[in-house]
């Protein structure tokens, strides 16, 4: 008698099974949850973006995914999404070095992203002669390593020279240049103002960027997203990240986890010191 009662009474503690309401309102609560956290690391620490050109060949190739670091130089109101922000300026704010590679929101157009290096600091003096790259009218040593056919969207296949360039710091990286005289291989002396950057592609005649002064110019430290750190995915252009069916074909692994920190052969000094 003791026994069918106690198995009545399990039976009455079974919690009754989920309507179909219920099922989608615990649905929904866990994807709001989940995009309210996605949202936080997508604000606060890492951001995704993929590259849809070549400007900052070698580097960076067409069809790379990258993770670009938040906390790099603080935040502005264009860490987050949509600008919105009730910031002035930047909070937490640390000065970029030279050579970073930075994504940014173009000053001609703040919907815009756009990545490039940094490579003139505010109060210095940028000059392209001959393809020569001239701070503060100082010539940046650059040393060939070879030729190097690639794509390009002007020309068909070009032939490139790339070069290991060494910016003042002891900051090395590679660059590619189709001569020394291009479009933008001469220039005015640009005078970079305070709170402002001057930003350069690896690519150097197939890059807009801060010698093109109606489309980029000079970018205010505002504007900076955060610092791309590393590749997580890439395929060869033919594919995208939402396209696994074609990955077989598509997918370069030898890119996976490559970062984008340049080769810094000695520290910058401190503005503190």
């Amino acid at each position: 008698m003791n026994e069918k009662v106690e198995m009545k009474t399990d039976e009455k503690e079974k919690a009754p099974p989920l309507n179909a309401k219920e099922e989608l309102n615990d649905f929904f609560k866990t994807a709001m949850i989940a995009v309210f956290l996605a949202m936080l690391i997508r604000s606060f620490m890492y951001e995704p973006f993929n590259i849809p050109s070549g400007s900052m060949r070698p580097t960076l190739e067409v069809g790379d995914y990258l993770f670009v670091h938040k906390p790099s130089y603080g935040y502005s109101r264009y860490s987050f999404p949509f600008g919105i922000a009730p910031i002035e300026g930047r909070i937490w704010a640390k000065e970029p070095q030279r050579g970073d590679v930075v994504v940014f929101k173009l000053p001609s157009n703040t919907g815009v992203d756009y990545i490039k290096r940094v490579v003139g600091l505010p109060g210095e003096t940028i000059q392209v002669r001959r393809g020569r790259l001239y701070i503060d009218n100082e010539l940046v040593e650059r040393e060939p390593v070879g030729l190097k056919k690639i794509e390009n969207p002007r020309h068909g296949n070009t032939n490139m020279i790339e070069y290991i360039e060494t910016l003042p710091g002891g900051v090395m990286h590679s660059i590619y240049e189709e001569s020394d005289d291009e479009v933008l291989d001469n220039t005015d002396v640009y005078t970079v103002p305070e709170g402002h950057y001057f930003m350069m592609g690896d690519n150097r005649d197939n890059s807009q960027d801060s010698r093109v002064s109606h489309v980029v110019g000079y970018v205010p430290f505002e504007n900076f997203v955060g610092r791309a750190d590393f590749i997580f995915f890439s395929t060869n252009g033919k594919a995208t990240i939402f396209e696994p069916w074609k990955w077989p074909w598509a997918i370069r692994y030898n890119r996976f986890f490559n970062s984008i920190d340049p080769v810094r052969s000695q520290p910058e000094a401190s503005s503190e010191s």
